[in-house]
């Protein structure tokens, strides 16, 4: 089997590339310009005591209802406007400085996020990866339904896509060739754990034991808010538009 020509590098966005759920961002952003889309957030709290039965994809599915009847030419250019809006000023330079580095060397460079992939590949595309990878929402031609179809890029899905996207000649067995992997989610233990060399950021305390335990790197960054209230404050601002 060939050896790949290029190392591999492969960045999650939220929590890692920046201190955001951009899920939420997103949603502020569209809100701030349809102001009359604010329904959908009565109809996301009902659901969420079902979010034990739904799971992950079931209420991403619930909070993605504030998009219903968009066409896809339509969330792709609000897309546009959002990545070149928020990325430049919430990127960590730490992490930004460490993608150029990887860039300068010419490894392949890969962002593959549990975000939805309308504006994952924007902010790719901005931020120069060869490859952007995010949830495929899918898009009927009348416009989205109120709980649109997804396939959730998370966990094992991010594993199972990479071995879509890329070369067999990056998997040997259960492991990629040359690998680096970049994290702040035990979600990603099955692609980080695929990688010679792993780096997490902002580590939950399981995380922290974990890579403790196998020499990952550990980044400590810089968060925008004073303390867990602060940050739920935040939160609700976005997801209400406000």
């Amino acid at each position: 089997m060939p050896t790949p020509v290029r190392p591999l590098a492969l960045f999650d966005f939220d929590g890692t590339l920046l201190p955001w759920d951009t899920q939420k961002l997103f949603c502020h952003y569209v809100l701030q310009r349809h102001p009359s889309r604010r329904w959908y957030l009565p109809l996301f709290v009902a659901f969420l005591p079902f979010a034990p039965i739904l799971g992950a994809e079931g209420m991403k599915r619930v909070f993605l209802s504030f998009l219903w009847g968009m066409k896809q030419e339509e969330v792709e250019e609000l897309a546009r406007g959002f990545a070149s809006q928020w990325v430049p000023s919430t990127i960590w330079p730490e992490m930004l400085a460490i993608l150029q580095d990887h860039k300068q060397r010419g490894d392949l460079t890969v962002l593959i996020s549990a975000s939805p992939e309308p504006y994952i590949a924007e902010i790719g595309r901005i931020l120069g990866f060869d490859l952007a990878l995010g949830t495929k929402v899918e898009f009927p031609a009348g416009g989205l339904p109120l709980f649109p179809d997804l396939l959730n890029n998370k966990g094992w899905a991010k594993v199972e896509r990479l071995r879509e996207v890329l070369h067999s000649s990056y998997f040997s067995g259960d492991c990629l060739h040359q690998a680096y992997g970049y994290t702040d989610s035990t979600a990603d233990l099955p692609m980080l754990t695929l990688c010679q060399h792993a780096t997490v950021v902002n580590p939950s305390s399981g995380l922290r034991q974990l890579a403790e335990h196998n020499g990952w790197r550990i980044l400590s960054l810089p968060r925008p808010w004073k303390n867990k209230l602060h940050r739920y404050w935040q939160r609700l601002k976005y997801v209400s538009g406000s």
